[in-house]
């Protein structure tokens, strides 16, 4: 990876944008209101428009209609918003640390480990497990027996992966994330819970993001399935058997019970609960808080529950949801009298 300083015109090169020839130099990213002018910055709504007469970025982002309106020197790109996306590789500060592996690593002699590798102090490789050239391993995580992770994939510290766990290629592993455990599988014998021993495990695909803290349950007999392109937050919980499409998006706080099936380039957003044993159609968005109980089979928008109110209000509405069983009733015997009235009348 490029590292900064870079000129304006390197960067309008490795960004798409229109050619310009400037030698000005660019270290990071800030926002409109916030950027000097060694800073690139970015118009992405125009609710934002009236910013750009005072901004003091060395260079702004923005599409072919707002180029007059940038003070400094304009980056026109077809979309600033992705520009900006690939601009904050550039400058996250995820420089190379060398490659190399800590000799406090714990890494099994049968295990395969690919070339110019990253493997923190405290790191435990188990037996069998398969390591791709270019993977990062944060300190204190372990790799269980016969895992396979693919080629650039970076694990941060304190990751867990159980055995057989496999992560593809250029995947990103937060901090806290358990891949693996055992899904909640328990038969009840007369009030007495016999565990289901977990006998699949976690598939995950090509360019992956699972967020810190976030737990992903091996499969009871088939496996886990995270498609390519998935991009997880912080604390979600996915459950055993669940298949998520690819380039699916979830937001935090999500539960998905096991065995649902997710489709591809679905939107989830945060604390949404979805049960067991069901699908959601490719592309389909669920806002927020909502409880998903039965299969969605077309792509849409969906929402349940109710939102925030002032206190008082919500108590009144509260009081009229429980009478709603006796207002129906009410109405039943209403419209019964009605009918009894009107029935061999003339018209």
């Amino acid at each position: 990876m490029a590292h900064s300083p870079f000129t304006v015109s390197q960067l309008a090169s490795l960004l798409e944008a229109e050619p310009v020839d400037s030698d000005h130099l660019i270290e990071g990213i800030g926002t409109l209101q916030s950027a000097t002018e060694h800073q690139l910055s970015f118009l992405h709504s125009g609710r934002y428009q009236h910013q750009l007469s005072s901004c003091r970025a060395g260079a702004v982002l923005v599409r072919a209609e707002h180029r007059d309106d940038v003070t400094g020197i304009a980056l026109v790109v077809a979309d600033p918003y992705i520009a900006y996306a690939r601009a904050t590789a550039l400058f996250c500060g995820l420089s190379e640390t060398g490659s190399g592996i800590s000799p406090a690593a714990q890494i099994s002699p049968t295990a395969l480990l690919g070339d110019h590798l990253t493997i923190g102090a405290n790191v435990v490789i188990a037996d069998g497990a398969q390591i791709g050239s270019g993977v990062t391993i944060g300190a204190n995580s372990v790799i269980g027996s016969n895992c396979v992770i693919g080629e650039n994939t970076r694990i941060a510290a304190n990751v867990t992966l159980y055995h057989e766990v496999r992560l593809g290629a250029s995947c990103v592993i937060h901090s806290g994330a358990v891949i693996g455990a055992d899904g909640f599988g328990f038969a009840n014998n007369n009030g007495e819970w016999i565990k289901i021993h977990q006998l699949g495990s976690v598939r995950v695909g090509d360019r992956v993001e699972i967020g810190a803290g976030t737990t992903v349950d091996r499969g009871a007999l088939d496996d886990t399935v995270i498609g390519d392109g998935v991009i997880l937050d912080n604390q979600i919980q996915v459950g055993h058997n669940v298949n998520i499409g690819d380039n699916t998006a979830i937001a935090a706080c999500t539960a998905i019970a096991g065995s649902a099936r997710i489709g591809k380039n679905c939107t989830i957003a945060g604390g949404v609960g979805i049960a067991g044993h069901l699908t959601i159609a490719d592309g389909t968005h669920i806002t927020a808080m909502t409880l998903v109980s039965k299969s969605i089979l077309q792509p849409g928008v969906f929402s349940s529950g109710t939102v925030m109110e002032p206190h008082q209000q919500w108590k009144r509405n509260v009081v009229r949801f429980r009478q709603l069983d006796e207002l129906s009733r009410r109405v039943k015997c209403l419209e019964n009298i009605v009918k009894q009235h009107t029935e061999g009348q003339p018209e």
